[in-house]
Protein backbone atom coordinates (compact mmCIF):
# COMPACT_ATOMS: atom_id res chain seq x y z
CA UNK A 1 0.00 0.00 0.00
CA UNK A 2 1.63 3.37 -0.89
CA UNK A 3 1.59 6.13 1.50
CA UNK A 4 -0.67 9.07 2.11
CA UNK A 5 1.04 12.23 3.11
CA UNK A 6 -1.44 12.97 5.82
CA UNK A 7 0.49 16.17 6.83
CA UNK A 8 -0.16 17.68 3.14
CA UNK A 9 -3.59 16.75 2.73
CA UNK A 10 -4.67 17.67 5.94
CA UNK A 11 -4.11 21.76 4.66
CA UNK A 12 -6.13 20.95 1.47
CA UNK A 13 -9.78 21.21 1.63
CA UNK A 14 -10.79 17.77 -0.32
CA UNK A 15 -14.11 19.48 -1.23
CA UNK A 16 -12.28 21.88 -3.72
CA UNK A 17 -12.03 17.95 -5.57
CA UNK A 18 -15.81 17.70 -5.43
CA UNK A 19 -16.32 21.97 -6.72
CA UNK A 20 -13.50 21.20 -9.27
CA UNK A 21 -15.07 17.63 -10.96
CA UNK A 22 -18.53 19.59 -11.07
CA UNK A 23 -17.00 22.17 -12.57
CA UNK A 24 -15.66 19.68 -15.54
CA UNK A 25 -18.74 18.18 -15.46
CA UNK A 26 -21.27 21.52 -16.00
CA UNK A 27 -18.93 24.08 -17.48
CA UNK A 28 -20.31 26.77 -15.72
CA UNK A 29 -20.21 28.62 -12.17
CA UNK A 30 -23.76 28.43 -12.17
CA UNK A 31 -24.94 25.02 -12.73
CA UNK A 32 -22.04 23.44 -10.84
CA UNK A 33 -22.60 25.76 -7.78
CA UNK A 34 -26.96 24.39 -8.22
CA UNK A 35 -25.40 20.93 -8.63
CA UNK A 36 -23.65 20.93 -4.84
CA UNK A 37 -26.55 22.97 -3.73
CA UNK A 38 -24.38 25.95 -2.55
CA UNK A 39 -24.62 29.82 -3.39
CA UNK A 40 -23.00 30.56 -6.65
CA UNK A 41 -19.52 32.99 -4.53
CA UNK A 42 -18.94 30.04 -2.55
CA UNK A 43 -18.35 28.16 -5.80
CA UNK A 44 -16.43 31.30 -6.98
CA UNK A 45 -14.71 31.29 -3.99
CA UNK A 46 -13.99 27.57 -4.51
CA UNK A 47 -12.46 28.00 -7.94
CA UNK A 48 -10.35 30.74 -6.80
CA UNK A 49 -9.19 28.96 -4.31
CA UNK A 50 -8.13 25.99 -6.70
CA UNK A 51 -6.53 28.21 -8.80
CA UNK A 52 -4.25 29.54 -6.44
CA UNK A 53 -3.35 26.18 -4.81
CA UNK A 54 -2.67 24.69 -8.50
CA UNK A 55 -1.16 27.55 -9.62
CA UNK A 56 -3.37 27.79 -13.09
CA UNK A 57 -6.52 29.34 -14.61
CA UNK A 58 -7.68 26.23 -14.70
CA UNK A 59 -11.47 27.10 -16.30
CA UNK A 60 -11.38 30.24 -18.91
CA UNK A 61 -14.96 31.53 -20.02
CA UNK A 62 -15.39 31.08 -23.36
CA UNK A 63 -18.56 32.13 -24.56
CA UNK A 64 -21.41 30.66 -22.12
CA UNK A 65 -18.74 28.27 -20.99
CA UNK A 66 -16.50 28.00 -18.72
CA UNK A 67 -13.29 25.94 -20.71
CA UNK A 68 -10.92 23.53 -18.88
CA UNK A 69 -7.42 24.22 -19.16
CA UNK A 70 -4.86 21.79 -20.11
CA UNK A 71 -4.07 21.71 -16.21
CA UNK A 72 -7.48 20.84 -15.96
CA UNK A 73 -8.06 18.34 -18.22
CA UNK A 74 -4.85 16.63 -16.98
CA UNK A 75 -6.58 16.32 -13.60
CA UNK A 76 -10.10 15.52 -14.35
CA UNK A 77 -9.22 12.27 -15.08
CA UNK A 78 -7.55 10.92 -11.59
CA UNK A 79 -9.82 13.50 -9.67
CA UNK A 80 -13.15 11.29 -10.84
CA UNK A 81 -11.03 8.09 -9.85
CA UNK A 82 -10.37 9.17 -6.43
CA UNK A 83 -14.20 10.53 -6.02
CA UNK A 84 -15.32 7.24 -7.33
CA UNK A 85 -13.13 5.43 -4.77
CA UNK A 86 -14.18 7.51 -1.57
CA UNK A 87 -17.45 7.23 -2.30
CA UNK A 88 -17.24 3.16 -2.64
CA UNK A 89 -15.36 2.76 0.59
CA UNK A 90 -18.18 5.02 2.52
CA UNK A 91 -20.74 2.35 1.01
CA UNK A 92 -18.59 -0.58 2.05
CA UNK A 93 -20.73 -2.69 5.17
CA UNK A 94 -23.63 -0.89 3.67
CA UNK A 95 -24.87 -3.53 0.81
CA UNK A 96 -23.56 -6.90 0.68
CA UNK A 97 -24.07 -9.32 -2.25
CA UNK A 98 -22.09 -12.59 -1.56
CA UNK A 99 -23.54 -13.93 -4.67
CA UNK A 100 -21.41 -11.50 -6.92
CA UNK A 101 -18.88 -9.75 -4.35
CA UNK A 102 -15.76 -9.99 -4.70
CA UNK A 103 -13.55 -9.68 -1.91
CA UNK A 104 -11.14 -11.26 0.86
CA UNK A 105 -11.98 -12.28 4.80
CA UNK A 106 -9.02 -13.27 6.93
CA UNK A 107 -9.99 -15.67 9.51
CA UNK A 108 -8.05 -16.76 12.83
CA UNK A 109 -8.15 -20.06 13.57
CA UNK A 110 -7.45 -22.66 16.18
CA UNK A 111 -6.18 -25.53 14.53
CA UNK A 112 -8.67 -27.68 15.58
CA UNK A 113 -10.95 -24.94 13.28
CA UNK A 114 -8.03 -25.40 10.90
CA UNK A 115 -9.54 -28.60 10.25
CA UNK A 116 -12.67 -28.52 11.03
CA UNK A 117 -14.90 -25.30 9.70
CA UNK A 118 -12.24 -24.45 7.02
CA UNK A 119 -13.00 -27.22 4.83
CA UNK A 120 -16.92 -27.02 5.45
CA UNK A 121 -16.75 -23.36 5.14
CA UNK A 122 -15.13 -23.77 1.51
CA UNK A 123 -17.98 -25.74 0.53
CA UNK A 124 -20.43 -23.97 1.49
CA UNK A 125 -18.98 -20.90 0.10
CA UNK A 126 -18.47 -22.30 -2.99
CA UNK A 127 -22.02 -22.88 -3.63
CA UNK A 128 -23.29 -19.36 -2.33
CA UNK A 129 -20.31 -16.80 -3.07
CA UNK A 130 -18.18 -18.39 -5.52
CA UNK A 131 -15.60 -14.94 -5.58
CA UNK A 132 -15.21 -14.95 -2.48
CA UNK A 133 -11.70 -15.82 -0.67
CA UNK A 134 -10.50 -16.75 2.42
CA UNK A 135 -7.46 -15.60 3.80
CA UNK A 136 -6.47 -17.87 7.41
CA UNK A 137 -4.51 -16.95 10.00
CA UNK A 138 -2.63 -19.47 13.13
CA UNK A 139 -4.14 -18.51 16.23
CA UNK A 140 -2.94 -18.45 19.81
CA UNK A 141 -3.46 -17.22 23.00
CA UNK A 142 -0.84 -14.70 23.18
CA UNK A 143 -1.95 -13.02 19.40
CA UNK A 144 -5.65 -13.50 19.29
CA UNK A 145 -6.40 -10.11 20.98
CA UNK A 146 -3.24 -8.10 18.92
CA UNK A 147 -4.84 -9.42 15.40
CA UNK A 148 -7.78 -8.60 15.84
CA UNK A 149 -7.15 -4.99 17.44
CA UNK A 150 -4.71 -4.22 14.48
CA UNK A 151 -7.52 -5.57 12.30
CA UNK A 152 -5.21 -7.96 10.79
CA UNK A 153 -8.30 -10.49 10.88
CA UNK A 154 -11.79 -9.74 10.93
CA UNK A 155 -13.11 -12.77 13.11
CA UNK A 156 -11.18 -15.59 15.64
CA UNK A 157 -12.91 -18.83 15.53
CA UNK A 158 -11.73 -21.24 18.27
CA UNK A 159 -10.74 -18.97 20.93
CA UNK A 160 -10.67 -20.37 23.93
CA UNK A 161 -12.42 -17.61 26.39
CA UNK A 162 -15.14 -15.41 26.54
CA UNK A 163 -14.23 -11.91 24.76
CA UNK A 164 -14.23 -8.75 26.51
CA UNK A 165 -13.99 -4.99 26.66
CA UNK A 166 -13.65 -3.58 23.08
CA UNK A 167 -14.39 -7.06 21.58
CA UNK A 168 -17.53 -8.77 20.57
CA UNK A 169 -18.29 -12.77 20.93
CA UNK A 170 -19.99 -15.81 21.45
CA UNK A 171 -19.85 -19.36 22.43
CA UNK A 172 -19.66 -22.08 19.79
CA UNK A 173 -19.29 -24.93 21.87
CA UNK A 174 -17.94 -26.91 24.34
CA UNK A 175 -14.95 -29.07 24.74
CA UNK A 176 -15.33 -32.74 23.95
CA UNK A 177 -12.11 -34.66 24.22
CA UNK A 178 -11.09 -38.68 22.98
CA UNK A 179 -8.24 -39.88 22.62
CA UNK A 180 -6.91 -41.87 19.44
CA UNK A 181 -4.84 -45.25 19.12
CA UNK A 182 -4.05 -48.47 17.42
CA UNK A 183 -4.66 -50.74 19.41
CA UNK A 184 -1.94 -53.54 18.60
CA UNK A 185 0.64 -51.04 19.06
CA UNK A 186 -0.18 -49.79 22.50
CA UNK A 187 -0.26 -53.49 23.15
CA UNK A 188 -4.08 -52.89 24.60
CA UNK A 189 -5.61 -56.47 25.64
CA UNK A 190 -9.20 -55.93 26.55
CA UNK A 191 -11.32 -53.08 27.07
CA UNK A 192 -9.53 -49.14 26.84
CA UNK A 193 -10.60 -47.82 30.14
CA UNK A 194 -8.81 -45.35 32.75
CA UNK A 195 -6.18 -47.58 33.93
CA UNK A 196 -4.87 -48.54 30.22
CA UNK A 197 -5.54 -44.52 29.82
CA UNK A 198 -2.62 -43.71 32.33
CA UNK A 199 -0.40 -47.03 31.89
CA UNK A 200 0.33 -45.32 28.08
CA UNK A 201 2.67 -43.34 26.76
CA UNK A 202 1.02 -39.80 24.82
CA UNK A 203 0.62 -37.78 22.18
CA UNK A 204 -0.54 -34.18 23.23
CA UNK A 205 -1.04 -30.42 21.88
CA UNK A 206 1.42 -27.69 22.80
CA UNK A 207 1.50 -24.65 21.09
CA UNK A 208 4.32 -23.83 24.39
CA UNK A 209 7.81 -25.07 25.23
CA UNK A 210 7.05 -27.61 27.55
CA UNK A 211 6.53 -30.93 26.27
CA UNK A 212 3.39 -32.06 28.75
CA UNK A 213 0.80 -29.18 26.82
CA UNK A 214 -2.37 -28.74 28.07
CA UNK A 215 -3.28 -31.96 28.65
CA UNK A 216 -0.59 -32.75 30.74
CA UNK A 217 -1.44 -29.98 32.82
CA UNK A 218 -5.43 -30.85 33.03
CA UNK A 219 -4.21 -34.39 34.44
CA UNK A 220 -1.52 -32.72 36.70
CA UNK A 221 -4.32 -30.87 38.41
CA UNK A 222 -5.76 -33.86 39.03
CA UNK A 223 -2.86 -36.11 40.29
CA UNK A 224 -1.95 -38.10 37.77
CA UNK A 225 1.38 -37.71 35.30
CA UNK A 226 1.13 -38.69 32.35
CA UNK A 227 4.03 -39.84 30.53
CA UNK A 228 4.38 -37.97 27.62
CA UNK A 229 6.25 -38.74 24.39
CA UNK A 230 5.38 -36.31 21.56
CA UNK A 231 3.95 -32.95 21.54
CA UNK A 232 3.09 -30.58 18.71
CA UNK A 233 1.20 -27.33 17.97
CA UNK A 234 -1.40 -28.99 15.99
CA UNK A 235 -3.79 -32.47 16.10
CA UNK A 236 -3.12 -33.78 12.37
CA UNK A 237 0.48 -35.05 13.81
CA UNK A 238 -0.56 -36.00 17.06
CA UNK A 239 -3.44 -38.40 14.42
CA UNK A 240 0.12 -39.23 12.26
CA UNK A 241 2.43 -40.56 14.91
CA UNK A 242 -0.19 -42.50 17.01
CA UNK A 243 -0.54 -44.41 13.52
CA UNK A 244 2.46 -45.53 13.46
CA UNK A 245 3.83 -45.50 17.31
CA UNK A 246 2.88 -47.36 20.19
CA UNK A 247 1.28 -43.39 21.39
CA UNK A 248 -1.94 -42.50 22.52
CA UNK A 249 -3.46 -38.92 21.18
CA UNK A 250 -5.63 -36.91 23.08
CA UNK A 251 -7.71 -34.70 20.46
CA UNK A 252 -11.00 -32.70 20.47
CA UNK A 253 -13.71 -35.15 19.36
CA UNK A 254 -14.50 -33.22 16.25
CA UNK A 255 -10.99 -34.14 14.91
CA UNK A 256 -11.54 -37.48 15.67
CA UNK A 257 -14.62 -37.91 14.17
CA UNK A 258 -13.71 -36.42 10.81
CA UNK A 259 -9.90 -38.15 10.64
CA UNK A 260 -9.00 -41.18 12.46
CA UNK A 261 -10.64 -43.42 10.39
CA UNK A 262 -7.98 -42.14 7.49
CA UNK A 263 -5.35 -42.92 10.03
CA UNK A 264 -6.47 -46.45 10.98
CA UNK A 265 -6.88 -45.39 14.41
CA UNK A 266 -9.38 -46.55 17.44
CA UNK A 267 -11.58 -43.84 19.13
CA UNK A 268 -11.61 -43.93 22.74
CA UNK A 269 -12.79 -42.01 25.94
CA UNK A 270 -10.58 -39.97 28.12
CA UNK A 271 -11.27 -40.33 31.87
CA UNK A 272 -11.36 -36.66 33.18
CA UNK A 273 -13.79 -34.36 30.66
CA UNK A 274 -13.24 -31.00 32.84
CA UNK A 275 -10.57 -29.13 32.56
CA UNK A 276 -11.14 -28.56 28.74
CA UNK A 277 -11.95 -25.02 27.44
CA UNK A 278 -15.25 -24.13 25.46
CA UNK A 279 -14.70 -22.70 22.05
CA UNK A 280 -15.80 -19.10 21.33
CA UNK A 281 -16.16 -16.76 17.79
CA UNK A 282 -14.49 -13.29 18.99
CA UNK A 283 -14.44 -10.06 16.94
CA UNK A 284 -13.37 -6.25 17.27
CA UNK A 285 -16.66 -4.60 18.38
CA UNK A 286 -16.57 -2.37 15.72
CA UNK A 287 -17.27 -4.43 13.27
CA UNK A 288 -20.32 -5.68 15.08
CA UNK A 289 -22.73 -4.51 12.58
CA UNK A 290 -20.95 -4.58 9.61
CA UNK A 291 -23.10 -6.32 6.84
CA UNK A 292 -20.64 -8.42 5.21
CA UNK A 293 -18.95 -9.50 8.50
CA UNK A 294 -22.55 -10.56 10.58
CA UNK A 295 -23.29 -12.56 7.33
CA UNK A 296 -19.55 -14.46 7.12
CA UNK A 297 -20.18 -14.56 10.93
CA UNK A 298 -23.66 -17.11 10.13
CA UNK A 299 -21.89 -18.60 7.57
CA UNK A 300 -19.17 -20.18 9.93
CA UNK A 301 -22.14 -20.28 12.62
CA UNK A 302 -24.03 -22.70 10.00
CA UNK A 303 -21.01 -24.47 9.02
CA UNK A 304 -19.71 -25.42 12.64
CA UNK A 305 -23.56 -26.72 13.44
CA UNK A 306 -23.34 -29.17 10.24
CA UNK A 307 -20.06 -30.97 11.59
CA UNK A 308 -20.23 -30.70 15.84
Amino acid sequence: MKNIDHFNLRSFDLNLLVAFDALISEGSVTRAAEKLRIGQPAMSHSLATLRLLLGDELFVRMGPKMQPTARAQSLAGPIREALHQAQAALKVGLHFDPSTEKRVFRIGVSDEMTQVLLPALMADLAQKAPNIGILARDLSLATVEPLLSRSEIDVAVGVPYVPQGAFKGERLFDAQAVCCFRPDLIGLKGTFDEAAYFAGRHAVFSQVSDISGCVGEIYRTTGHTLDIGFAAPAFLPLLAVAAQAPLIATVPARIARLYAAKFDLTIGPVPVISGFSSSHMMWAGHTEHDVALSWLRGCIRDCLHDVV
